[in-house]
């Protein structure tokens, strides 16, 4: 496979668009982010994920102003730390500020955190800084169906995107059918299941048919899934492979076989009960 630059994009609920494939930046350490996402942005990645929790957002902003690519041609995501969903303006503004930017393009409220009961307020606040210009999007991540059902009771503003643990072991196909009937985007993050589903014989045969990584396999799985999807690799190399996953096609069988993998597991904490101030 070849890498290629066309990367598809998705039209969000209110017009932005986003890159289908991005880069991801969780568990990157902060003294090598920048160098990280320079790595990435010269493979081509224009979509960078990242949130206030990773503590590595000062390292996303300084890729981008050494990168010399325009501002407008990089799509920026970070997140509200769940310890600060009582105080989101300000959390929002020390994210910018560490990050550099103007304008944010999509803002993610990053966990539910049910027991805390703050998400309402917190998106009243991101509903606010959308009004403002200050992002171009919000959204939200691992919310459940019923954290999405008591969102969605009290917003003004529909979600653009609901980023969630999803790979073909663990697809929460209920969860991202309700987001797509109220037109929010599912993004996933794990998308292959931290390495662990790519020892498939489903994805091996479908690799060698295609002179291709089981890893592209899955990523090309997602963008044909209509998922948005954020793979990481602090590896260069990677990164490229992982990159040209854009150029390959599945057909319908091939989508579904790599679909059958299903299996429930679910490999990081549960939104149900996850509570994690990440302060």
């Amino acid at each position: 496979m070849t890498t290629t630059r066309n990367i598809p994009e998705l039209t969000l609920n209110n017009s932005v668009t986003i890159p289908q494939l991005g880069f991801g930046v969780f568990q990157i350490p902060a003294e090598e982010t920048q160098r990280v996402v320079e790595d990435a942005l010269a493979a081509g990645y224009r979509h960078i994920d990242t949130a206030a929790a990773y503590r590595n957002e000062a390292g996303v902003g300084a890729a981008i102003a050494a990168s010399g690519i325009p501002r407008e041609d990089i799509f920026i995501t970070t997140k509200l730390r769940n310890g600060e969903q009582g105080n989101a303006a300000e959390a929002f503004a020390n994210s910018r500020s560490a990050l550099g930017l103007d304008v944010v393009d999509l803002y993610l409220i990053h966990w539910p955190v049910p027991s805390a009961n703050q998400y309402v307020e917190a998106w009243k606040a991101m509903e606010k800084l959308y009004a403002d210009g200050q992002v171009r999007a919000i959204g939200i991540s691992n919310f459940l169906p019923d954290h999405v059902d008591a969102l969605l009771a009290a917003a003004d503003v529909v979600p653009a995107v609901n980023q969630i643990e999803l790979h073909p072991t663990f697809q929460q196909a209920d969860l991202a059918a309700k987001c797509r009937s109220h037109s929010i985007a599912v993004e996933a993050y794990s998308p292959l299941g931290q390495g662990r589903d790519l020892d498939s014989e489903v994805l091996a045969a479908l690799a060698q048919k295609y002179d291709a990584t089981p890893a592209q396999i899955v990523l090309s799985w997602h963008l044909g899934s209509g998922n948005i999807v954020i793979p990481k690799s602090a590896d260069s190399e990677r990164m490229r492979q992982n990159f040209a996953a854009a150029a390959l096609t599945l057909t319908a069988e091939e989508l579904a076989s790599v679909s059958a993998l299903e299996a429930g597991t679910r490999g990081g904490s549960d939104p149900a009960t996850a509570a994690f101030t990440q302060m």
